[in-house]
């Protein structure tokens, strides 16, 4: 059984924000693997499928982002998911738009949500789709910026990144984190 969440912020004033990249992925994932996010349990929105035989889940924790540890934590346990069958999609401030980078363990790196995960599951060796959002211009506070829009020149490349982190979640279900990795990341 593989989990994939990804992060952001319930409420229609969230939809469109950069922090709520890793909604927009798995929404993606729900449409393109036909599984409907039609459960709401664990403090989140989720829904399971079977691709080839593999069980799949799709989960939004609903707990706004600097918890999403309690939802991931609460289904890993309920469902008695190991980490390496973990996959987390967020956005990154270190990366530029237009970039993603796969990654199997590593710090928070200052992202809240990280933070919370790692937290809840009691380590930072889980898989990771990071997805650039860029850094605020200089003296917009982070909090603002990640809470923003991303600007309309940026929305097409914004939607290929949201595509191309599907794309490679889907992957990861029929092949090894290590090997997705090493396509997604050249």
């Amino acid at each position: 059984m593989k989990l994939i969440v990804g992060l952001g912020n319930p409420g229609k004033e969230y939809e469109e924000t950069r922090h709520n990249i890793g909604f927009k992925v798995i929404d993606e994932l729900s449409k393109n693997l036909q599984i409907p996010l039609n459960e709401t349990k664990f403090k989140g929105l989720f829904g399971k499928g079977n691709i080839n035989e593999t069980q799949v889940i799709l989960l939004k924790p609903m707990t706004y982002m600097n918890l999403s540890g309690e939802a991931v934590g609460a289904l890993m346990n309920f469902y008695k998911i190991p980490t390496e069958e973990l996959l987390v999609i967020y956005d990154e401030l270190d990366l530029p738009v237009g970039k993603i980078r796969l990654r199997y363990k590593g710090s928070a790196g200052g992202h809240n949500g990280i933070k919370s995960i790692i937290q809840h599951i009691g380590t930072q060796e889980f898989n990771r789709i990071r997805i650039g959002i860029d850094r605020p211009e200089r003296g917009m506070p982070v909090a603002n910026y990640v809470l923003s829009k991303f600007k309309k020149e940026d929305l097409p490349v914004m939607q290929e990144m949201v595509e191309k982190s599907a794309k490679a979640c889907e992957e990861w279900i029929e092949k090894p984190f290590l090997e997705v990795m090493n396509i997604y990341n050249q």
